[in-house]
Formats: C-alpha cells, sequence, structure tokens
C-alpha cells in the first residue's frame, strides 16, 4: 500500500487501537445505545410472529418450524407471508424453553448481544474493504487502516436506524442473517491465505463454507443470499485487483482477447463460476420451498407496485430509494409502518418531490464516477466496495425482481447501512486529511456526530418498549397513515380508554375509508356503548368491503341480534362460521340468538360446538348447564328431534336415536343406548358423556347414570389425548349430569 493510502487514515483523530480493543469499544457502544430496551414488551409484528405462533411452543413437533413460514402459517396457504426463516424461529423457541414461557427479556437481551457481536465483527469486514486484505509472515492479516475501520464500526454500532432490528424482537432475522453474511464473507477472505498477491492460489474448501454460512443467512432471512454478490465484487476488485472501468473500455473498444485476459484470471472464473452455481441453486431450493408462489400483497402494502402505468412505477419506486438514503442521512425520521398513505404517491412529473430523486441520482453517478474513473486506486476500490455493500444486501427490497409488501422498512436497512457507514468514514477520514490543521475542530465534530447518534439511539429504543410510545411516536412521522391511527386506537382500546380509541378509529377510517379493520373495532367500540344503528353501518360496510371477513360478520350478527333483527343475525352467524370453520365465540353467540327465540335445543347444540372446538370455553359450559337447570331436558327433546339441523349437530354425535329414547321414558332402552354408544366408540369419551347426559332423566336409577358418567371419563384417562384441561371439561360434565339427579 502506497505511503499515501496510509496518510489520510492516520489523521483521523481516533486512537489507534489494536483489533481486539477496537471491537470491544465497538461492543460496547452498541451495547449503551440499546441496553435500555431490555425490559421492554413485546410489540407490533412481535404479536404475531412470537405471542401467537404456535412453532414456539415445547409441544408443537420441531419439524412445524421447517415446513412453516416466520408467522407460523404454512406454506403451502395462500395466506402464507412466504418469509421461511426456520433458523430465527428455532432461536425464539429457545428463548422460550430458556425462559420457561414467553418473557420478553431474554428475547431483548439476545437481541442487543447480537447487534453487539455483529458491530465488533465489522471491524474486520471494514479492515479489509478500505485497507486491503494482507498477510504478515505468520500468517496474520494486517489492518492498513485501523482508524477508518475503527470509525466506521462505531458508526454502524450506533446508527438509529437500527432500532427496530435490535429492540424489536422480529428485528431478530435481520441480526442473525447479518452475523452469518459477515461469517459467509469473512470466510471467503480465509480462501486466499497469500493475499493479493496470490490470487491463483486459493482454498476451494473455504469457499465451500462460505457459501454454507451463506445458505445459513438465508435461512435466517431472504437478504442473506446478497453476501454473494459482495464475495463477487470483493473477489473481482479487491484480489484480482481489476479496473472495471478500463476493462470495460478494452470490451467495447473490441480489443484483442489476450488484453482482456490479462485481468481475468482463470481463477477468478472457476471462483465466480461457483459463487453463481451456489447462488442459483439456493434460489432453486428457496423456489421450490415457496410452494404456491410469491405472496399477494395489497395496494396499501406497496401502493407504487400498483401505480397506473411503469413510468409512475418507476418514479415512485425511486423516490422511495431517496426516502431509505434519508433516513440513513438523517435518521430522526423513523416510524414503526409507512404503508397505508405515509407516503402519498407521485402521480406527475411536475410533483415536487420528484426533485429529491434527481437529486439522489444527481449524488450517486457522482459517486459512482469517481469509484470508476478515479486514477487513485485505493480510492476506486474503496468507493466500489462500499457502493456494493450499500446497494447490493438492498436488491431484495427494491421493487426491482418482485413485489415486496412494504414501502420504507428501517430493518432492511440493516446490513445496507454497513456500506453507508464506509463510505462516511472515507469521506470523513478524507477531510480530516485536508484539513489537518483543524484537527480539534474535527475531533470535536466527530465525537457531537457519535453522540447524536448514541443519543437519538436511547430516545428510539426507548419508544420501542411499549406499542403505546411506539405507536404514538408515529403520529408526527406519518399523520396520513391510517394505520398509524388505528394502533393509537386499539392501543387505547385495550387499555380501557374507549372515548380517546373512538377519535383515532374515526381518524383512520376517514384517511382509508376501506379499511375493514378499524371499521370493525370501531363497531365494536359503539355497540358497547349502545350505538348500534351507526355499529351496524360500520359492520355491513365492512362485510361489503370484504366479504370474507369472518370477525365482523360475528360482529354484525351481535348487532343485528341486539336490535331484534333475528334472522339477518342468524345470517350473519353463520356467514362467520363458513368463512371461519372453526369459530367457537360465533357459536356462542349463535347460542346466545336460539336462546332468546326459545329454540333451545338449537341453542344447546351451538353451545355444544363451541366447547368441542374449545374446550375450556367457560361461558358456552355455564350457558349449556343453566338451560338444562332451568327447561328441563324433557323440553328440550321435543318428538322429532332426531330432525335437527345438522349445521349444529356435533361431529360426536350419534344422532337422534338416543333423545327419543330417553323422552320416551324407555330407562332400560337409554342404558343400552349408553352401552352401544360406548361398545361403538370406546375410546370416545364425548360420545358417552353424551349419550348419558341425554338419556339421564329417562334412567329411574340414578346411580347407574352416574356410573355410566363416571364410565365416561375413565374411558377418557386411558386415552393418550389425556390432558388437565379435558379431565376438568369432563368434570364439569359430570356436574351437568349431577344437576339433572334434581329434576
Amino acid at each position: 500500500m502506497a505511503q499515501t493510502e496510509i496518510n489520510w487514515d492516520q489523521q483521523i483523530p481516533l486512537p489507534k487501537l489494536s483489533p481486539f480493543h477496537a471491537k470491544i469499544a465497538v461492543a460496547l457502544v452498541a451495547l449503551l445505545c440499546f441496553i435500555n430496551s431490555y425490559d421492554g414488551d413485546f410489540v407490533f409484528d412481535d404479536s404475531e410472529a412470537i405471542v401467537n405462533n404456535k412453532d414456539l411452543n415445547p409441544a408443537t413437533p420441531l419439524n412445524n418450524i421447517w415446513r412453516n413460514d416466520f408467522w407460523g402459517s404454512n406454506l403451502s396457504s395462500n395466506n402464507s407471508h412466504k418469509s421461511y426463516r426456520p433458523l430465527t424461529v428455532l432461536t425464539f423457541r429457545l428463548n422460550y424453553l430458556m425462559a420457561g414461557g414467553l418473557h420478553p427479556v431474554g428475547f431483548h437481551v439476545l437481541n442487543i448481544g447480537l447487534h453487539s457481536l455483529i458491530s465488533a465483527l465489522m471491524i474486520d469486514m471494514f479492515s479489509i474493504l478500505i485497507g486491503g486484505l494482507a498477510y504478515d509472515g505468520n500468517g496474520n492479516r494486517l489492518n492498513h487502516a485501523p482508524k477508518a475501520s475503527l470509525l466506521a464500526g462505531l458508526l454502524f454500532a450506533a446508527h438509529p436506524v437500527h432500532t427496530e432490528s435490535v429492540a424489536g424482537i422480529v428485528g431478530r432475522a435481520d441480526l442473525l442473517c447479518a452475523l452469518f453474511f459477515q461469517l459467509s464473507f469473512l470466510t471467503y477472505c480465509k480462501a486466499f491465505r497469500g493475499g493479493r498477491e496470490n490470487e491463483e492460489k486459493f482454498s476451494i474448501h473455504w469457499i465451500a463454507v462460505s457459501l454454507l454460512l451463506c445458505a445459513a443467512a438465508m435461512l435466517c432471512k431472504e437478504q442473506g443470499i446478497t453476501v454473494l454478490g459482495v464475495n463477487a465484487a470483493f473477489d473481482v476488485l479487491l484480489i484480482c485487483n481489476v479496473n472495471v472501468y478500463e476493462l470495460s473500455q478494452r470490451l467495447f473498444l473490441r480489443r484483442k482477447a489476450e488484453d482482456v485476459s490479462e485481468r481475468v484470471k482463470t481463477g477468478l472464473l472457476i471462483r465466480l463460476a461457483l459463487l453463481a452455481m451456489g447462488g442459483a441453486s439456493l434460489l432453486y431450493a428457496r423456489w421450490r420451498i415457496m410452494g404456491t408462489g410469491p405472496p399477494a400483497f395489497t395496494e396499501v402494502d406497496n401502493p407504487a407496485s400498483f401505480a397506473e402505468n411503469v413510468f409512475l412505477r418507476i418514479v415512485n419506486y425511486n423516490y422511495y430509494y431517496s426516502l431509505n438514503a434519508w433516513v440513513l442521512l438523517c435518521p430522526w425520521w423513523l416510524c414503526f409502518d409507512w404503508s397505508m398513505g405515509c407516503v402519498p404517491l407521485i402521480k406527475s412529473a411536475f410533483d415536487w418531490r420528484t426533485a429529491w430523486l434527481l437529486l439522489l441520482w444527481c449524488f450517486l453517478i457522482g459517486l459512482i464516477s469517481q469509484a470508476l474513473c478515479s486514477q487513485d486506486s485505493q480510492r476506486r476500490r474503496t468507493l466500489t466496495l462500499g457502493l456494493v455493500l450499500l446497494v447490493v444486501p438492498f436488491l431484495p427490497a427494491c421493487n426491482i425482481f418482485f413485489r415486496v409488501g412494504f414501502v420504507i422498512a428501517e430493518r432492511v436497512l440493516y446490513l445496507s447501512s454497513a456500506g453507508y457507514c464506509l463510505l462516511l468514514a472515507y469521506a470523513l477520514g478524507h477531510c480530516c486529511g485536508r484539513w489537518s490543521r483543524h484537527k480539534g475542530l474535527l475531533r470535536a465534530s466527530l465525537l457531537a456526530l457519535l453522540c447524536v447518534y448514541v443519543a437519538r439511539c436511547a430516545l428510539r429504543s426507548h419508544q420501542w418498549r411499549s406499542e403505546q410510545s411506539l405507536f404514538t411516536s408515529a403520529l408526527s412521522v406519518c399523520p396520513l397513515n391510517a394505520k398509524v391511527h388505528y394502533n393509537v386506537g386499539k392501543n387505547l382500546a385495550d387499555r380501557g380508554n374507549t372515548s380517546a380509541a373512538i377519535k383515532y378509529y374515526r381518524e383512520a377510517v376517514r384517511l382509508h375509508p376501506t379499511y375493514v379493520h378499524a371499521m370493525n373495532n370501531l363497531g365494536n367500540i359503539l355497540k358497547e356503548r349502545n350505538e348500534l344503528v351507526e355499529a351496524e353501518e360500520l359492520l355491513a360496510k365492512a362485510v361489503l368491503i370484504q366479504p370474507d371477513f369472518a370477525a365482523a360478520w360475528m360482529n354484525l350478527g351481535i348487532v343485528q341480534n341486539s336490535l331484534k333483527k333475528f334472522k339477518e343475525a342468524e345470517q350473519s352467524y353463520w356467514n362467520a362460521i363458513h368463512f371461519r370453520k372453526k369459530y367457537p365465540d360465533c357459536y356462542y353467540n349463535l347460542g346466545r340468538l336460539y336462546a332468546d327465540l326459545n329454540r333451545h335445543l338449537d341453542a344447546l347444540n351451538a353451545w355444544r360446538n363451541a366447547t368441542v372446538l374449545k374446550p375450556d370455553h367457560s361461558l358456552a359450559w355455564n350457558n349449556m348447564v343453566i338451560l338444562l337447570d332451568n327447561t328441563g331436558v324433557r323440553r328440550l327433546l321435543p318428538p322429532g328431534s332426531e330432525d335437527q339441523p345438522k349445521c349444529c349437530q356435533l361431529p360426536w354425535q350419534s344422532g337422534g336415536a338416543v333423545p327419543s329414547l330417553g323422552e320416551a321414558g324407555a330407562g332400560e332402552e337409554a342404558l343400552r343406548a349408553v352401552s352401544e354408544a360406548g361398545s361403538r366408540s370406546p375410546r370416545h369419551p364425548g360420545q358417552l358423556q353424551h349419550a348419558a347426559t341425554q338419556t339421564g332423566p329417562a334412567l329411574q336409577d340414578h346411580t347407574t347414570l352416574r356410573d355410566s358418567t363416571t364410565d365416561c371419563m375413565l374411558q377418557h384417562t386411558h386415552t393418550h389425548t389425556h390432558t388437565h384441561t379435558q379431565v376438568t371439561v369432563h368434570s364439569f360434565q359430570l356436574c351437568t349430569v349431577s344437576i339433572l339427579f334434581k329434576k
């Protein structure tokens, strides 16, 4: 390395630390920035990915994490998000096991630790990308840019854009992906133990390990595959020292093949072929795993991808890029969600916001020209690799290859921010070299920048500690985002402040008139406040917009029942059950409707459906007991009850024979029916219990009935699906039978 290339690094007003001490310093800064998030709650996406994800439960088979997506849905489902991150889910499951449940502290501590480790490893990456790859006589890697790599590492550790990835537990995917990304790159570097001077000598074993680590990164988050592009660029630009601009000129001018082959060695072609084949194999495997194809996103998720024509789509995509760049440059403007009107579409070329994308491309073109055409080989190499590290990890999120489900996602910038920090450190280092007479001012400026970063991280990570502070902080950043107002309203409603929640729900509906979830929640609150007419209007509009919205159908049925519109209410309940087959709450509400209409048998069967689908549905059990106690089995089972609607029958019902026998008062026949029910399904306690309960009034010998029900419970205790909840349920059923003895 030339002397001029070393001087600018020495001018940076930072201490020259050994690699070990530099890593410790960077890790401590990373820890300082985010330590106050260690005791935060599960917030925003954590609810779906962790709290409601059954794959974290030790009772769920471990194989499920390889068949389901990141959110716990089966990959073959059309509703799946198709985000396949089994290694990340595995770490969530380990957190669950170690903590003995869903306790967020352990999840947060691991996230903070991962960020500290990644920040420390960035020292090695930056030292190679800035200072080159060289070894001493003992095989130890040399660091030719210790101060620049330290500065870049500090900037990365303290960059506020990382808050979502670190303080939000779902960001674990980005952290693990970044860790394996780094390990893959550093392992690829190990393939060249001789340094740049012996680029034809390389270890294919280390390249194979690098590909395996790339696969691991991809199993943490799809973005991990981009490390192959960074490795390829590193090989071309740093190991083989290829001047891309000069090579393109040779190809353009059609020079002799020998002139071009001087720059493109056989070893390089072999390595690039290995990377290409590895990448193609991983992409093919990922596509096969995806199953039914890419996920389907809606217009509210990514409005630009639904723009009227190609020109507007391109303009808006580039505007999104400029906003991502601004978030890196000025990370004060941060929000947990950027969809639903947060960034209005550019619909005309004369929109003043097009100036931002023009400014972005002017800056990028200038930077690219310096990276390709500079006579300084070290500047050319560092700028190019910095741009590669900035752009390549961002490619999966740029809407070029496929539609993504977001406008801006701060956690997507976790890896790209490393390229930004490298370029910023390089620029600051050259400023220090050019203005060395103002070293004190430069030192103060660098210290002030780092302090601002640390303070912003501390503030932002504090906002991520609870949903209330997180959602409220977004109101000033994205006031046009209907989802922000919806989440603020939902949080207020959950805390009992329904009056304030109504205001935010109304604003969400105003900003996004087809926001069915806001309509549903607002309708529920109005229902509780007895404002039934408006509640019915909102819920009716919600199901008109989204006909398969089962929860809205059920809530509409509740409102219609309160308005004495019984026929409409019954139809709404059945619509809800049609769109969600396993819906115990809807069966419970349907039973209440039937009870109001004195359709006692239908009510009983609806509540039984609720308890079969949800054995601990206490309200349904309670209503069944009250109904049996107040009404009596004889009136519940009129002649012809065997013709009850099949839609109300339980899966384990044996039909109308037992009720008919019981109504006829044929005690012996009823007892025989109980015995036959047990013999038909000796391992199915539900059938025995049903038969015993239904024939109870017909049996004059109460001891026989009690023995029948007890036999039901004993049969249950010998089944392989024995659980405490089920025993409790059948004990409760025994109490139901005991009530019948009093009749």
